[in-house]
């Protein structure tokens, strides 16, 4: 809380963990280029930007997909702002045509609404779509040189779909695969 709070001062801007999430998911493209794709006819267009998108959801419950451009390219507190600017305004209807086109890639937040998990849809025509569980507290088995033990740890799933005609299930996993690696490696120290 104390991160969040003094954050919020400094930045005027709330922080959560979409903008962490959508970082390691950049992260994760841009060490698996073959995701960042999108499939025209029989032709595979191997994408050179970072285009996210989020999808959020409406008061009406419907789903609005805007895109982060770039998203690569910006550091934590960049995030944090453009997430909240296209999630503000799309609730309040006030996204530009613009702003919803030429995504590469999309999230979507599964767990915002307590669920576990879930089986996204691609948005076509990219070539995957990764759907973030809630996260909770659960019993793990903890490894240590003195042996294991059981412990209580926060745990999300991520449920990864894609495209098979383009990706095969070892690239589609070992993307997934490094989101979850950029998550659970978070620098703790890390200056926000």
């Amino acid at each position: 809380m104390l991160v969040k709070a003094s954050f919020e001062k400094r930045e005027g801007e709330k922080l959560t963990f979409t903008p962490i999430f959508m970082e390691a998911v950049a992260r994760a493209l841009k060490q698996h280029p073959m995701m960042n794709i999108s499939v025209d006819g029989d032709n595979v267009i191997v994408k050179k930007n970072i285009n996210i998108g989020m999808a959020v959801a409406l008061a009406d419950g419907n789903l609005i997909v805007p895109v982060i451009k770039n998203a690569d390219l910006l550091n934590l507190v960049g995030m944090t702002k453009v997430i909240n600017d296209l999630a503000n305004r799309s609730r309040n209807n006030a996204l530009k045509p613009e702003e919803i086109q030429d995504g590469t890639y999309t999230v979507t937040n599964v767990g915002s609404f307590g669920s576990i998990m879930g089986t996204p849809i691609i948005n076509q025509p990219q070539v995957g779509i990764l759907a973030l569980g809630a996260i909770r507290k659960v019993p793990a088995v903890i490894e240590t040189p003195d042996g294991d033990y059981i412990g209580v740890r926060h745990k999300m799933f991520l449920s990864h779909s894609y495209d098979h005609r383009i990706v095969n299930g070892a690239l589609g996993g070992a993307f997934v695969k490094t989101v979850a690696d950029i998550l659970e490696n978070w620098d703790l120290n890390r200056e926000i």
